[in-house]
């Protein structure tokens, strides 16, 4: 009897013991598979892009209508944030169809992109900017403030992060071609036919070719003769965007002057051979009516040139210096007309139509929207 107790005993211990491992082996298991098992890859981001700088409120994605006629642009550039903001309500008071930057839209200068994605966040959560968003679609290009880097050029290393955050900020589509290339250069054709715009944003940092400082110091840079802006890649697909424009008006934004050639800092004129092969572009493809829009100067003017092969002059007009303005309000430039404005500033074109040919008044514009200068071009 006790021995058979004794084996009653252990055997319910036995099962006892083995329903325990059982139970914890059934609990553990799932555990030690997991643990096994490699991890899930998180949502691809871009390279060299902090996946925090990716939440911070810069992608409010809203379709951008290019049926409407565009009767009103403005535009501008160098945005400092430790400055007041003022100026958006200025520009506001314009009721502008279409808001376009053209660089410098804040100054990160840097390769932090959590740094320069919260600098964007900054402004674009601003009041002053958010009012004129409420009415106003806004396109862009960047210059070197906002690509990261002071005069950069294509060795700047966190460029494809950099563009991920001025897409975001611009409210790009995640479908917009735009976003699926190198580079951030755009294009948009605005309107019904045949007073129809296209807007063409160059993209003068991602592909540029460096500089060399001018050792005496009378310009920045030595010109690199054979140097280029655009890359390959984006000139071929300007001349397409050029070709198959339908726009009675083509406007081209570059971030750096275009025509003048004479000051000493940024510009096309540092690589002739890329400022002629533009030119000689634009000659040779003859889309109607072209100007271009440009920044960077902290001072505003426009300038003008007639090139031989062109039925019409080409224009300059530059808007620069929202917040801040140049120390000096002289230098030369023989294609300018008139006189130059360094004062805080922001452009306007105003736009209307004679059948297929445009009138565009260009206006120099600054705090309490009182008007510095004006051109009227008749094409």
């Amino acid at each position: 009897m006790h021995i058979a107790f004794l084996f009653s005993t252990c055997y319910s211990y036995n099962m006892l013991k083995s329903g325990f491992w059982v139970l914890f082996a059934s609990f553990l298991a799932p555990l030690l598979l997991h643990a096994q098992q490699p991890k899930t890859t998180p949502r691809q981001t871009p390279t060299n892009v902090p996946a925090d700088a990716q939440d911070l409120e810069l992608f409010r994605p809203r379709p951008l209508d290019t049926t409407k006629s565009l009767a009103i642009i403005a535009f501008g550039s160098c945005n400092k944030l430790r400055f007041p903001q003022t100026l958006f309500n200025d520009v506001a008071a314009n009721a502008p169809n279409l808001w376009i930057w053209l660089g410098d839209i804040v100054y990160g200068d840097t390769t932090d992109l959590r740094a320069l994605a919260i600098e964007f966040k900054k402004l674009k959560t601003s009041p002053e900017y958010q009012n004129l968003l409420k009415k106003t679609p806004a396109i862009g290009i960047w210059d070197d403030h906002d690509y990261g880097m002071n005069d950069g050029d294509k060795s700047h290393p966190t460029k494809q992060g950099a563009k991920r955050i001025l897409m975001d900020f611009l409210d790009v589509a995640k479908e917009s071609p735009a976003r699926k290339r190198e580079g951030a250069y755009q294009s948009y054709t605005f309107g019904k036919a045949p007073q129809t715009i296209k807007v063409i944003l160059l993209d003068t940092r991602y592909f540029r070719d460096p500089l060399e400082s001018d050792p005496t110091r009378v310009k920045r840079y030595i010109p690199n003769t054979e140097g280029d802006i655009l890359g390959e890649a984006q000139w071929r697909w300007l001349e397409h965007e050029l070709k198959n424009s339908k726009a009675n008006l083509n406007i081209i934004g570059s971030s750096i002057q275009v025509l003048s050639d004479e000051q000493p800092f940024e510009k096309w004129a540092n690589f002739p051979a890329a400022r002629k092969r533009l030119l000689n572009l634009i000659v040779k493809v003859q889309p109607k009516s072209t100007l271009f829009l440009t920044g960077d100067r902290h001072m505003a003017e426009i300038s003008r040139m007639d090139v031989i092969g062109l039925p019409y002059p080409l224009y300059d007009f530059t808007s620069s210096g929202m917040t801040h303005t140049r120390p000096n309000d002289s230098e030369p430039n023989r294609f300018r007309q008139g006189e130059m404005v360094v004062r805080k500033n922001f452009g306007i074109l105003q736009i209307s139509w004679i059948n297929d040919r445009p009138m565009v008044t260009m206006q120099v514009r600054g705090p309490r929207n009182e008007l510095f200068k004006q051109e009227v071009v008749k094409y």
